[in-house]
This record gives C-alpha cells, sequence and structure tokens, in this order.
C-alpha cells in the first residue's frame, strides 16, 4: 500500500529509498506546489494512490483519507459525507486548521464549515497527499495541522476510459455515478454526473446530492498544458440534531428536530495552465466559486430561517527553477496568492429580520521556498522558506445582536527551516522548525466576547523530529511533534453568560508521537497501521495543564488487504480513545466522551470489465458519538451498520 509509504522526509524532504525504487514504482509529487520526484515529496507525507481507493470501496475523497490515510474524522452534522478532518488534535475548529487543495487550488472555506469533497469525483482522483504539520510558508492561512492536496489524473495521448458505478444499501443508500474521458494527440476532455441519496442512520437525517464534474485541456509535452474544470453540486439535507446523554442511551436514532432542514448549491470554475520556458517552471491558477446555503430551524418560540450567498476569487501564479549550485542540485520556487471572498446573509426569527450582513475579505501574500539536495551517497537534503501575508476584513450586520461592523487589517509572517540526512542504509533522520498562523473567519468574528472586536491571529511554534526506516517489504516512520500555539481561536460555549462566543485561548500545546507502518506479508497480502498520541493542554492562565476539549489523546487504524486472482478484501479497524466534553475547559465535567473501536470491510470479485463488491461499515454496530458540545449533551450519534452492495462497469 503506497498509501504508508510516505517519503516522510524533512523540509519537503522526504526520502524514497533505492531499494524501495522498483517496489514502489514512480510516483509525482506536490510538495512545491509544482509536480515533482518522489524524492521531493513533502514532510510526512502520506500518499494515497488510485489503486488503493479502489480496492478500499471508497466513494469519495473524505472517506478514503479517513480509512486508508488513518486519519480521524468526525460525524459532520448536517447528514453529509463531508466528516470533519483532524490533524494533530484540533478539535471542533480541526478544519480550520488544516488546508485542503485539489490540483493547486484552496478548498478550505472562509467559513465554519467544512471543506466540501464529497462533490469531487473519486474516479478522477490520480493520489491524496496528506502532510501533517505546519505549512503555512507555501499554503498560509490555516495550515499549523497539515495540508491534504488531491491531485486528479492527467490525461495520456490517445487515451480512453469510463465506468458505471452502482450502489445500493440499508438506509435506503443508493448512488449512480457515470464517468468518461477521452484523449487525444494534444488535447483531452472527461465528465462525471453522480446522484445519491440516504436517509442516513438517524430520523430526519435525509442526504440528497447531484454533481457534476467536467473540464478539458491541451497539453504538449509533460510541462506544458492548459485547461479549464467546472464542478456544480446541488445538496438537501435535514437535520437531525443533537441529544442528551439520556436520550442517546434511550434511543441514539431518535431525533428531537423533525422538521429542520437545508439546502447548498455550488458552482466552481477553474482556469489552470503551466509552461517550461528558459529552465523555469510557469503555473498559474485562477478559480471562482459561488455558493448559496439555506436552512430553517424550528422551535416552540417559532422558526429560524436563514440564507447566505457568497464568492470566492483566487489567484496564484507562481515559479519555479530547478538547478545546480557548485554541482549540488537546488529548488527555487517562489509564488503570489491572491484570495478574495465575499458573502452577504439574511436571517430571521419568527417572521421578525435577525440580520442583514455584509462581510468581505482579501488577502494576497508572498511566499520564497529554497531546497538543496547535498551529500549525495547519504541523499541530504535541507530547505528553508519564508511568506508574508496581509488581510483586510470586512464585516456589517446592523441587526446582528453582538457584533454590528469592523474593518481590520492584519500582516501574519510564516517561515520553515527543514532537513533530513540517511546515516545508514534504509534509515532516515528528518527534523523540522517553523512558524504558522491562522486568522479568525467572518463567522467567528461576528459573535466575540467584545462586540466590534475582531479576534486576535492564532500563531504556533512548530517542530518535529522524527525516524524513518525503510526496506522491500517494509516502511516504519516515527516522529515527535510540538506546536506551542498563542491566542489559539476556539468557540467556549460557557462565555456570554451561557449563549457562547468564539474567542482567543490562552496559551496552548499540541504534542504527541505518531507511528506509520506498513509490512508486506507475501506478494497477495499486506498489513498497514497508522497510531498518534496527542497530548493537548493549556499551558498558561486559569485552566493551565488542563486538557483541550474534543481531542482523543489516542487513536489507532490498522488495515489488512488481500489481492488474489481477479478478486480483492479490505477489513479495517479504528480505535478512538475517550475525550472531554466540547465545554469541559475546566475539565470539571464527570465524565468523558467514550472511547469506541469500528470496523469496516469490503469484498470485491471481476468478472471481465464487471466488478462486484459487498461492503460494510460499523460492522459490530456499535453506537458511539465523536461530537458532542456540552457535559453529557449537545451529542450528534454516529452512523450504526450499513451493508451495502455495488456494481460497476468499466470500458
Amino acid at each position: 500500500m503506497t498509501a504508508l509509504r510516505p517519503c516522510l522526509l524533512a523540509a519537503a524532504v522526504s526520502l524514497c529509498f533505492a531499494a524501495h525504487a522498483e517496489d514502489v514504482g514512480t510516483v509525482t509529487v506536490t510538495g512545491a506546489r509544482f509536480d515533482a520526484d518522489p524524492s521531493l515529496a513533502p514532510i510526512g507525507a502520506i500518499i494515497i494512490n488510485a489503486d488503493e481507493i479502489r480496492r478500499s470501496g471508497a466513494n469519495d475523497v473524505n472517506a478514503a483519507i479517513r480509512t486508508i490515510g488513518g486519519v480521524y474524522g468526525r460525524q459532520s452534522l448536517d447528514g453529509s459525507p463531508d466528516f470533519g478532518l483532524d490533524l494533530r488534535g484540533f478539535g471542533t475548529n480541526s478544519s480550520q486548521n488544516l488546508v485542503i487543495v485539489m490540483d493547486g487550488v484552496r478548498l478550505s472555506e472562509n467559513e465554519l464549515s467544512n471543506a466540501i469533497l464529497s462533490t469531487i469525483p473519486i474516479d478522477t482522483v490520480e493520489r491524496i497527499e496528506i502532510t501533517r504539520g505546519g505549512a503555512s510558508v507555501l499554503y498560509g492561512d490555516g495550515a499549523t495541522g497539515g495540508v491534504i492536496s488531491i491531485v486528479t489524473k492527467r490525461p495520456g495521448a490517445n487515451s480512453r476510459r469510463g465506468s458505471v458505478f452502482v450502489e445500493g444499501g440499508q438506509f435506503r443508500a443508493g448512488e449512480v455515478r457515470v464517468s468518461g474521458a477521452q484523449a487525444w494527440d494534444n488535447f483531452a476532455a472527461d465528465a462525471t454526473l453522480d446522484t445519491q441519496r440516504t436517509d442516513n442512520y438517524r430520523d430526519n437525517n435525509d442526504f440528497k446530492q447531484t454533481h457534476f464534474s467536467g473540464g478539458a485541456q491541451w497539453f504538449a509535452n509533460q510541462f506544458d498544458r492548459i485547461g479549464f474544470r467546472y464542478e456544480g453540486a446541488r445538496q438537501d439535507m435535514r437535520f437531525a440534531g443533537s441529544l442528551t446523554e439520556a436520550e442517546f442511551n434511550a434511543n441514539p436514532r431518535q431525533t428531537k428536530t423533525p422538521n429542520d432542514h437545508g439546502s447548498l448549491d455550488s458552482d466552481r470554475l477553474t482556469v489552470f495552465g503551466q509552461y517550461r520556458v528558459a529552465g523555469h517552471d510557469l503555473a498559474a491558477d485562477l478559480s471562482y466559486r459561488k455558493k448559496t446555503v439555506e436552512a430553517a430551524y424550528f422551535s416552540d418560540a417559532g422558526a429560524y430561517r436563514t440564507s447566505a450567498e457568497s464568492k470566492t476569487w483566487q489567484f496564484s501564479p507562481r515559479v519555479r527553477k530547478l538547478g545546480a549550485i557548485n554541482g549540488l542540485v537546488n529548488e527555487l520556487v517562489a509564488g503570489i496568492d491572491f484570495i478574495k471572498w465575499e458573502r452577504t446573509g439574511l436571517a430571521d426569527f419568527a417572521g421578525f429580520a435577525s440580520s442583514n450582513a455584509d462581510a468581505n475579505q482579501k488577502s494576497k501574500a508572498l511566499y520564497v521556498r529554497d531546497e538543496l539536495r547535498f551529500d549525495a551517497a547519504h541523499e541530504g537534503r535541507i530547505s528553508a522558506g519564508v511568506r508574508r501575508e496581509i488581510f483586510d476584513k470586512d464585516f456589517s450586520d446592523p441587526l446582528n445582536y453582538a457584533t454590528a461592523g469592523y474593518n481590520v487589517v492584519q500582516g501574519l509572517n510564516a517561515w520553515e527551516l527543514q532537513a533530513s540526512y540517511m546515516p545508514a542504509a534504509s534509515l532516515t533522520v528528518f527534523g523540522k522548525l517553523g512558524q504558522s498562523y491562522r486568522v479568525a473567519n467572518s463567522d467567528e468574528n461576528a459573535v466575540t466576547p467584545q462586540n466590534n472586536q475582531p479576534l486576535a491571529p492564532q500563531q504556533s511554534h512548530d517542530a518535529e523530529l522524527g525516524l524513518s526506516y525503510a526496506a522491500v517489504m517494509q516502511k516504519v516512520t516515527a516522529r515527535v511533534f510540538r506546536h506551542n500555539l498563542a491566542n489559539e481561536i476556539f468557540y467556549d460555549p460557557t462565555l456570554n453568560f451561557g449563549f457562547g462566543a468564539n474567542t482567543n485561548l490562552d496559551p496552548t500545546r499540541r504534542q504527541g508521537f505518531e507511528l506509520d507502518a506498513e509490512q508486506k506479508i507475501d506478494a497477495a497480502w499486506a498489513v498497514s497501521a497508522h497510531y498518534q498520541h496527542v497530548q493537548a493542554k493549556f499551558r498558561e492562565g486559569a485552566n493551565n495543564g488542563r486538557e483541550m476539549v474534543l481531542v482523543p489523546k489516542n487513536t489507532l487504524t490498522v488495515r489488512l488487504g488481500w489481492t488474489g486472482e481477479g478478486q480483492t478484501a479490505d477489513i479495517g479497524a479504528q480505535w478512538v480513545d475517550q475525550q472531554r466534553y466540547g465545554s469541559d475547559f475546566s475539565n470539571s465535567c464527570p465524565g468523558q466522551i467514550p472511547s469506541y473501536t469500528t470496523l469496516d470491510a469490503r469484498y470485491a470479485r471481476r468478472f471481465g470489465q464487471w466488478e462486484w463488491a459487498v461492503a460494510g461499515q460499523n460492522l459490530t454496530d456499535k453506537e458511539y458519538y465523536s461530537q458532542a458540545f456540552s457535559c453529557k449533551g449537545g451529542i450528534y450519534p454516529s452512523n450504526g451498520r450499513q451493508l451495502k452492495l455495488s456494481a460497476r462497469y468499466d470500458f
């Protein structure tokens, strides 16, 4: 499994070993926001390829990241497949502490919402790169926890592929997906249409989605290309709401909000290009995204309805020079990121207007990163990078019960130093130091402890040290890490007389240990594991020494895979340790969210161009939850056992 063959090196410095070359094959990575050789893979990168995704049966990118990459995920609150992904224990704000990009375009939202990955056609994904740890030099705001880069398939000249996929299962789940791609000498086009629905495990938790993705590109060689891609999605969902511990124990499938519902419409258009001239690689992405969200919530006091429309423009030109300095290989990358985001929103309660918001944010950034490879016999590497980003924010909402308006300009710096060295055959030592940051988004700044006063930027000093051993049949990587955060941005439900507010916490720390391992038993069998231990605590203030909320101390994912003649089988288990309830900053709640273990499995068999498969999630039908926002309350139950049967035809 290539996913755990990360070339885990420091400083965008990772290393694939010569002894591994025949076994692993050639994988292109994007550690410096350019296509690169595997020896330039980013630090800590776990690379999940298309074959692994197919064998696991993951129907969307989010599921592949969790099941194959071992990333901890929390059940979504809206019934969608877009779980909240958490790198290195950032709790409810995990989505705002990692950056997700697809083909260089940032998908992470400038809002309190998860990046929408369920609309990415899984058949178009070539690989997924998961890089843990601070990465703000290349990716800017919110990259303290890490970066997940999704790379779609490049067309090969005069090639064609297509498939039809149909799946059905429990909870009235169903999906139909049709995809195809055609390439000629210098031109290629692809399209995917997908529709899915499910009632989900809980009452009033229906989810329906239809999405289309299509694009075309012109290419001259492996370096020069230009093209565009459009993605559109329509979602309708119903909200099951939260339960108390007593209600969960009585019936975790029940809802107390039988009429709550919402919808989301999203459209994204991206134009991209890459060209090599005079030994320099030039690349740029221009993207526009429009999203409309509506929701309605009902209570005895009346109906609360919201609607919002947001638009995002991104432009990211960059250049790379790959050359030599005194006979040593050197890679210099520089770029500029421009992002403009705006949103208008309306809300009313019981027929009376309660919000008329207008928010804007502009950011511009310049970054430079240089990497030098030395002592070829020991594959030494060292790199350094810096970034400067300026944010200009405006907000106005004369009807808001809290913040009515503000204008603020914030400037942030990021830097990193990384190095790796192979002191002995197959053994690599690596390390990284850096500074990363994130700024509060408009949702967070709308409700703060002091009205009309935006939150201060969050900054983190990051450190990592690791050791990696690789052989033909095995790979083991261990690393220790520490993030010292100042002004961490977090929601505290105990503020504002119990109504809650977003705030800058007293200084906090994330530190721990990670282990990635893979063992090929023989030609047919392989086992892999991901383990993470995180200590998330306050390091100053009234809660000094106390644990942060909604962060499991330990998570472990283990998978066993088998490949036979025309058939595959895959089984996985994930154990998640107990964690503090979402309001328990004082660690005084008489209880914690219980630990849990889930099992999933899939068996598939091919008959010519057909593949038939049976799959199951949470096979033991474990009743558990990963979202709970008050002491023994605010609980959002996770899904129970679900079995599915699918058929796929490739042409």
